[in-house]
């Protein structure tokens, strides 16, 4: 019986939450692409499996365990999962040796995306990393979130919040263009990029500002391609088309950005968390610029964030 076997006899699809539209429509698109082989990672607890098999039930994904056969089960009797229709490459009991072996699985074709179990996300990715797991691209790996947010009348992708501590003027390069991509893929024809910081200004003494006007600059030189950037541009006149209006910014992006290019990791974590615990946001996230899109759950995310990520995953992976 083959990966997917189990994921296609399972047909019931849990419905995404009335009030996040834009993950419904995320939903419906990768539906229609079918299922991808995802090597999930030492999914040894009770919500790695429960995100694997909500996932496999939405239609998205054709399981393939990887990690100790024993604790693997043992999760999914504690979440009562069946197991039987699913194939389980069984390891040592060693998050890394799993998470090598999941990136050999996509290296060798087999599986087309790779997700995060119950081990750290650094474990995966530095799996996925390694030179020998052949799955780095010439491009900047970096993460991109997207939020529905109840607010705004259209997805918002928020890059790169997880991956990049503080990113060079070349990291914020390969980040926006990773972005821009999967904004295509999501059907944003020509995606408006705002690039965050604290002022809307050139500022010499804030770095951040320097290297939003040369993004932009690079954007005009084709060096970051099928997109419209602006930048600086703080985060209230980014968001409002009244506040960049009363500042008098005149710009196709201000206060109607597709994706928020952030400053560095902390700037990023915080707006997201922001939009997700005050303002009813629900999100989706993937890596990108490796060969095979990776999903990082987290034992904090939600089941529909969960099923949306895998979602993602399936549109990052039609190229």
């Amino acid at each position: 019986m083959s990966a997917g076997d189990g994921a296609m006899l399972q047909t019931a699809s849990p419905p995404a939450p009335a009030v996040h539209p834009h993950l419904r429509a995320l939903l419906d698109a990768a539906r229609a692409l079918g299922p991808i082989a995802t090597a999930v990672a030492y999914p040894c607890d009770r919500a790695s499996i429960e995100a694997v098999h909500a996932a496999a039930r939405a239609g998205l994904i054709e399981p393939v365990l990887v990690g100790p056969r024993s604790r693997i089960e043992a999760a999914a009797a504690q979440a009562d999962v069946a197991l039987a229709a699913w194939t389980i490459h069984s390891t040592a009991d060693d998050p890394r040796l799993a998470a090598a072996q999941a990136a050999a699985l996509c290296r060798d074709g087999r599986c087309n995306a790779l997700m995060k179990g119950s081990l750290h996300s650094d474990e995966l990715l530095g799996a996925a990393l390694a030179r020998e797991a052949g799955l780095r691209s010439e491009r900047r790996v970096s993460h991109v979130f997207v939020l529905d947010v109840p607010t705004i009348a259209r997805p918002l992708l928020i890059t790169d919040c997880v991956v990049n501590i503080a990113p060079s003027l070349a990291d914020k390069r390969d980040i926006a263009q990773n972005a821009i991509d999967l904004a295509h893929r999501l059907g944003i024809a020509q995606p408006r990029v705002a690039i965050l910081s604290a002022v809307e200004t050139v500022n010499p003494a804030i770095p951040g500002t320097i290297d939003a006007a040369a993004l932009c600059k690079m954007a005009d030189r084709g060096q970051i391609r099928g997109a419209v950037l602006d930048g600086p541009l703080a985060f209230d006149n980014a968001i409002s088309a009244e506040s960049a209006h009363n500042k008098g910014i005149a710009s196709a992006v201000a206060g109607h950005p597709d994706v928020l290019l952030v400053p560095n990791l902390e700037a990023g974590n915080m707006i997201y968390k922001q939009l997700v615990y005050l303002a009813g946001a629900e999100c989706a996230g993937v890596v990108l610029g490796t060969k095979v899109p990776i999903v990082l759950t987290s034992r904090s995310d939600s089941v529909a964030s969960r099923i949306a990520s895998c979602a993602l995953a399936v549109l990052a992976r039609a190229a």
